[in-house]
């Protein structure tokens, strides 16, 4: 059966199932810290330049790396018994519901510092999910066509889990407020707690995991050289100087969706747009858009290849980016806003399988955890940082040019930094073509 021909049934395999659950996991909190956060503080009425630097709590999601290591190879002494991804799997889950109901106790009275506080820790505990989730999957997979088929499984459940904390979530904070909103996602945390309960633990990995700690324990020069710097020398040996270029292109391939996050639920609420119709048209259209470009992009990196996939990706999502600033300069209607939610949800999805799909693919056995995470916190890390001077950038733009034409200027320069990278994997693209003239047949 080749990865294209998922029939439903293989979506009903226990595996699977745990990976959509555990993608709910890993999407739930997200938001909540990042864009949704922006909307409540805004609501508040917290400045712009506040809500951007406030952003920055995501930064943890990019210098996951750096415990990483850790993830890979030291069991949590109270988690034993669940096993190694387990362990720390159920561990992250606990804190972050705790932290996400803690914010919804807090509020904004109590002062941004304790509300950023606990935001900070939703953060790192959701980044140490990611971590521990992205190795499971990877790790759990019997073969490149099961990679495939749990890859697809986590991006569409974790796309669900990021719509109903980016639409559904406004809908139930019309109704029973912010902070309510917060205690109930916090609740919601005990899906992932139940798929890690049932789930299984990958024995392949844990027999490479455990031969590595009788060679060489975490705590000996070797056994740290090899957990930290390890992962690091096998990419760039496996790779050469191309590794950069691989990493750069992963740098900026994610920048204009980061860079425009904080700013957008600002947007519609300055452009005047109710909560209830940007969830609505989120839950409904930008649903549709959303699996559309699930499908479409896993198609495409299946058919293509990863490089074609990831520059169609890479236009596509810097020029639904840019098309929000048609909101500003013609005028916020509701057809036209759900137009441009659709092509967004479309574009950053279908980029976003592309990316993951071709971010699996550089792994090795053994470093699962700390080469995914390398790799994914260089997607995130540059566009983290950028984006928490969005706020600032359409401040100081709207002393000249208004508040509403200085989000639409902001959102077309959001999307020319979509170009480098771009031109970055067409590059590489190229490069991978001259050094394999003839594939080998599958």
């Amino acid at each position: 059966m080749s990865p294209h021909k998922h029939r439903l049934a293989d979506y009903l395999r226990p595996k699977t199932l745990a990976m959509l659950l555990l993608g709910v996991s890993s999407g739930l909190p997200f938001f909540l810290v990042g864009n949704t956060f922006g909307y409540w503080l805004r609501d508040e009425h917290t400045s712009l330049t506040a809500i951007g630097f406030l952003s920055w709590v995501g930064i943890a999601y990019s210098l996951k790396f750096l415990w990483a290591p850790l993830m890979d190879r030291v069991d949590l002494p109270l988690f034993k018994r669940l096993g190694h991804r387990r362990g720390w799997m159920m561990f992250s889950q606990i804190v972050i519901g705790l932290a996400l109901s803690a914010m919804g106790g807090t509020g904004t009275k109590a002062g941004l510092g304790r509300l950023g506080a606990f935001a900070l820790v939703v953060a790192f505990a959701s980044s140490t999910q990611d971590i521990v989730v992205d190795a499971w999957r990877i790790e759990s997979a019997d073969d490149g066509e099961e990679q495939g088929l749990l890859a697809s499984a986590y991006q569409f459940s974790y796309r669900l889990a990021l719509l109903t904390t980016d639409s559904v979530i406004l809908i139930v904070a019309a109704a029973v407020g912010w902070r309510m909103s917060y205690g109930i996602y916090g609740a919601c945390m005990t899906v992932g707690m139940i798929a890690t309960w049932f789930a299984k633990e990958p024995e392949r990995a844990d027999a490479v995991m455990h031969e590595k700690e009788r060679e060489a324990p975490l705590w000996t020069p070797r056994g740290f050289f090899d957990a930290v710097v390890g992962p690091f020398i096998a990419f760039f040996r496996a790779h050469g100087w191309l590794a950069l270029v691989m990493l750069a292109a992963i740098s900026l391939y994610r920048v204009p969706d980061f860079v425009m996050g904080p700013m957008s639920n600002p947007y519609y609420h300055d452009l005047g747009l109710s909560k209830e119709t940007v969830g609505a048209v989120r839950g409904s259209i930008g649903l549709i858009a959303t699996f559309a470009g699930i499908a479409a992009g896993g198609f495409c990196s299946l058919k293509l290849g990863h490089m074609r996939a990831l520059v169609i990706g890479g236009i596509l999502h810097s020029v639904a980016v840019a098309a929000y600033a048609t909101l500003a300069f013609v005028g916020a209607g509701i057809p036209l806003f759900a137009l441009v939610m659709a092509g967004d949800n479309f574009g950053i999805s279908f980029a976003g399988v592309a990316l993951i799909a071709y971010m699996s693919s550089l792994t090795n056995l053994g470093y699962t955890a700390t080469q995914y995470a390398l790799l994914s916190s260089t997607y995130a890390w540059l566009g983290k940082i950028l984006k928490g001077f969005s706020g600032a950038a359409v401040e100081s733009l709207s002393a000249t040019h208004g508040l509403i034409h200085a989000y639409g200027i902001f959102f077309i320069v959001c999307g020319l930094t979509g170009v480098p990278a771009v031109l970055l994997f067409a590059a590489l693209g190229y490069w991978h073509r001259r050094k394999q003239p003839a594939p080998a047949a599958a």
